[in-house]
């Protein structure tokens, strides 16, 4: 049984006015809506809480042990709700945030200015780049990466611990080349590959029943920006091996196609990681919580 809070507060105002016309207007409601959101209360409490007659109005007596209750309830909502905005208020100070470039730029660099918005008096500092940032040697607080971190020094905090790459290629290279039956066929394709680190990502591992197979592949097409080899995807220069966080968008367009779907692929989680100092801290608490309700929203739907 779900109460209205409005249906609450309009209770306690008619009890303490001794009237639902008064207490309709204080609430800027007619006094028919008001009478039909009384009954509505009685019937989810199945009780009787006012008797009404044409002169007067009185509690019943289930009515007047339930109004504690129900102004209490109020009360403490009310309190709740300063209570978040007080938090929200308090969020402030400065972090600088480093992101990977396709998925940072495109999508959490949006969701994190929406954020800051939320806590005006949160300054963010991006850093956008595929180059892994040295939380320990570089003025960087908090970083976004793919794959399991290795640095047990860090709070790891996982936002999409199931993504993984996809083979992909827009439908008009696949028109002009051919659809790859096999991963030993993408050596024959033009692929175009991303620098991980400070190596190029050039074996690429797929498996099919357990068994692993993996392509060494060489493109002319290389860079260290995640973003520049998705452009050059869409624009049908090549294959590419890119997360499923970076194309969802281009996959549910039709812009960039799957490739061999019967075969499973890399895995590429994503996580938040922090500095030690942060463990307890309420930005960071505040900021994971809503990166995984826009992540959550963007995983669904393909």
């Amino acid at each position: 049984m779900m109460l209205r809070t409005d249906d609450l507060q309009l209770f306690v105002l008619t009890a303490d006015l001794g009237s639902i016309s008064a207490a309709a207007r204080e609430l800027d409601l007619s006094p028919a809506l008001a009478s039909v959101a009384l009954k509505r209360l009685e019937q989810q409490l199945n009780t009787q809480l006012i008797l009404r007659s044409t002169r007067s109005l009185r509690l019943t007596t289930a009515g007047m042990a339930y109004l504690d209750y129900a102004r209490q309830a109020i009360q403490l909502l009310g309190q709740g709700q300063q209570l978040l905005q007080l938090g929200k208020e308090q969020l402030s100070g400065e972090l600088t945030l480093s992101m990977p470039s396709d998925f940072g730029r495109n999508s959490m660099a949006v969701w994190l200015a929406e954020f800051q918005q939320q806590h005006p008096k949160l300054q963010l500092k991006i850093r956008v780049s595929d180059r892994l940032a040295d939380l320990g040697r570089q003025p960087v607080d908090l970083a976004i990466r793919y794959g399991e971190p290795k640095d047990s020094q860090l709070i790891a905090m996982p936002l999409v611990p199931d993504n993984h790459r996809v083979l992909c290629a827009s439908p008009d290279y696949i028109r002009r080349c051919g659809t790859p039956e096999q991963p030993q066929d993408i050596s024959s394709h033009q692929v175009l590959q991303l620098v991980l680190g400070e190596a190029v990502h050039s074996k690429w591992q797929f498996w099919l029943d357990g068994q692993l197979q993996q392509v060494q592949v060489r493109g002319a097409l290389v860079a260290d920006d995640g973003d520049v080899v998705r452009r050059w995807a869409v624009a049908g220069l090549g294959i590419a091996y890119k997360s499923r966080l970076d194309i969802l968008s281009d996959l549910r367009s039709g812009a960039l196609l799957k490739l061999l779907p019967e075969y499973q692929t890399e895995q590429a989680p994503l996580y938040l990681l922090a500095v030690q100092r942060l463990s307890s801290s309420p930005v960071l608490k505040a900021l994971s919580e809503f990166l995984l309700q826009k992540l959550r929203l963007h995983w669904q739907g393909e």
